[in-house]
């Protein structure tokens, strides 16, 4: 009797507790929250989109510096080009690269190391809390990287193009790499649209990735590289033409700089030539002597001249050696000899005619532009005839010289009918014929593939500059390019192949395999995560708390049972 009026008496507090705890939960699932409960969710709700929108902010950014360090990756070709833009503007020497590259790759690891911490939160269903510290840090990465940008491309706009061409060599294998990673991703997204509760934020999710996963799918159709060809048609490889000569092994322009060229068989030489002011041809880049001589130790008070107006004498007496060994513009001083840095240190200005009866010795094409003296200068007016007369008069076979100045080129063909005429600007091909031009030197960004089909067809051969860089290189052999001006003729010579070459069947077979692998890793990782998601679902939390309870409630139970069959017992 006892026991049963025991057992009803723990029956009854165990109803009661269940219906306290799915009073909870339907409260709780039908939102009977409270005033403050309210205004928890509210603040709650204010926070997740706050916390949406740095996850958006820290996404753009990640974007932004990917794009920026691929420029400068690919930029390399063009370093030097980029330090002289900055002399011209600070009037001082320095590698500007290395501050840009460190900054650039400090920010981008930065913010990488967020980006994945941010993967792994969404990976457990959780949202991606950053702490304020993290927010300035992403808020002066995307300012700086944006003002850099703007920089950049204020000053030396034209290299947003070596992005462009630099896909049409890397675009197959940066397809593929794209491809890995939004397939890596599949398992994320899948947990997402596992998870979610509502339908509309499910359709949502699965259209905006399936739309990537197809638009990489077919991406493909879009890819246009020269090296996709069939390896019967390749051509010859392009003669290089030493730009400055050799001058990451020797100083610009000097004779020291010619002479490694042409060890490493380039077929010609490249120079900057300006006027002096006895009116004498010499090899000068810059408007004045400051960088590459020692003239602001000679010559102190003129060091701000125009070189030009320093006659040869002068020119004569400076040193044009000692300035590499002292700002090492490509980082290769630490490799040199005793001997060959006493060969360095002791460099003269050269002159035009110098460098011609080199040119003529070895057998190798010369190829100069020819800057204008100023109008005060004694020889403003006939600085052609300056420089045709030391062409003729160097010795050197007019068919060796490619002669670049637009100005009077009438007379000079006339006076010089063995010149290679060449121009320095894109001009159509009426034009050319009728000025008798056979060779075109544009820099490697303003010469499409069109254009360089358009120069073969017609026999007007083309030379691009500067090409420095086996990738580039490779890309304008298969391009069928005939001629490259370089400054690093001692790395393009040992690139005897490009550096990849595959028929459009051998291509079309690795794209269709590549996009049928992600296509059944997808759909695999899409089934095992809705598997694993709904059998995690079967244990909603109502049944777990009311399960807790009926456990609690067994265990009272069978505890009051002892106690009475116990205390029943006669003593």
């Amino acid at each position: 009797m006892l026991l049963r009026r025991a057992g009803e008496m723990v029956v009854r507090e165990t109803k009661i507790k269940l219906e306290a705890y799915q009073y909870r939960c339907m409260s709780i699932m039908k939102g009977g929250l409270s005033h403050n409960t309210w205004e928890t969710t509210s603040v709650s709700k204010e926070s997740v989109g706050w916390e949406c929108l740095w996850s958006f902010i820290l996404f753009c950014t990640f974007s932004l510096l990917l794009v920026w360090l691929y420029f400068w990756w690919e930029a390399h070709n063009d370093y030097s080009e980029f330090n002289w833009f900055l002399y011209n503007r600070s009037g001082e020497w320095s590698d500007g690269t290395v501050p840009i590259l460190a900054a650039t790759a400090a920010g981008f690891t930065y913010i990488a190391f967020l980006m994945i911490l941010a993967l792994c939160h969404v990976a457990v269903g959780q949202q991606l809390n950053l702490h304020w510290l993290h927010k300035i840090g992403v808020t002066a990465a995307l300012l700086t990287t944006i003002i850099s940008v703007i920089s950049v491309t204020q000053m030396w706009g034209e290299e947003w193009d070596v992005v462009w061409i630099s896909l049409r060599a890397t675009g197959p294998f940066l397809h593929i790499g794209a491809l890995a990673a939004v397939t890596a991703l599949a398992w994320l997204m899948a947990g997402q649209v596992a998870r979610a509760e509502k339908t509309r934020f499910q359709l949502m999710v699965l259209l905006v990735y399936l739309s990537v996963l197809l638009t990489l799918y077919f991406i493909p159709l879009s890819i246009t590289s020269p090296c996709i060809m069939e390896r019967g048609s390749l051509k010859a490889a392009p003669t290089i033409i030493g730009h400055h000569g050799a001058p990451m092994l020797a100083p610009e322009n000097s004779l020291l700089s010619f002479n490694r060229a042409l060890q490493r068989n380039v077929s010609g030489l490249e120079a900057d030539v300006t006027i002096s002011l006895d009116g004498v041809p010499f090899l000068m880049r810059d408007r004045t002597l400051r960088r590459t001589t020692n003239v602001r130790r000679v010559f102190p008070e003129r060091q701000y001249d125009d070189a030009s107006l320093f006659n040869w004498t002068d020119l004569s007496s400076l040193n044009a050696g000692q300035w590499f060994l002292k700002d090492d513009p490509f980082w290769t001083v630490q490799y040199m000899s005793t001997s060959e840095r006493w060969s360095v240190e002791n460099q003269t200005v050269c002159s035009l005619e110098q460098m011609l009866k080199l040119a003529a010795r070895s057998k190798s094409s010369a190829l100069f532009t020819l800057r204008r003296p100023p109008p005060n200068h004694p020889h403003h007016h006939d600085w052609v005839n300056l420089s045709l007369d030391t062409v003729l008069r160097s010795g050197i076979p007019q068919r060796q010289v490619m002669w670049t100045v637009d100005s009077n080129r009438e007379m000079v063909r006339k006076a010089a009918p063995g010149l290679q005429q060449t121009s320095v600007q894109k001009l159509p091909l009426d034009t050319l014929h009728h000025k008798g031009i056979s060779r075109v030197l544009l820099r490697y960004n303003q010469a499409s593939a069109q254009d360089i089909r358009l120069y073969n067809e017609n026999n007007i051969s083309l030379t691009l500059h500067s090409v420095n860089k086996p990738w580039l290189y490779s890309l304008l052999w298969c391009s069928g390019v005939p001629s490259v001006s370089s400054e690093a003729p001692q790395v393009l010579r040992k690139v005897h192949y490009p550096l990849w070459l595959m028929s459009p069947d051998e291509y079309c077979l690795i794209w269709i395999s590549t996009d049928l692998i992600s296509f059944a890793v997808v759909l695999g990782i899409f089934i095992f995560q809705k598997w694993r998601m709904s059998g995690m679902r079967s244990y909603n939390p109502e049944q777990i708390m009311l399960s807790a309870a009926v456990r609690r409630a067994s265990r009272d139970v069978n505890i009051m049972k002892e106690k009475l069959i116990f205390s029943g017992q006669p003593q």
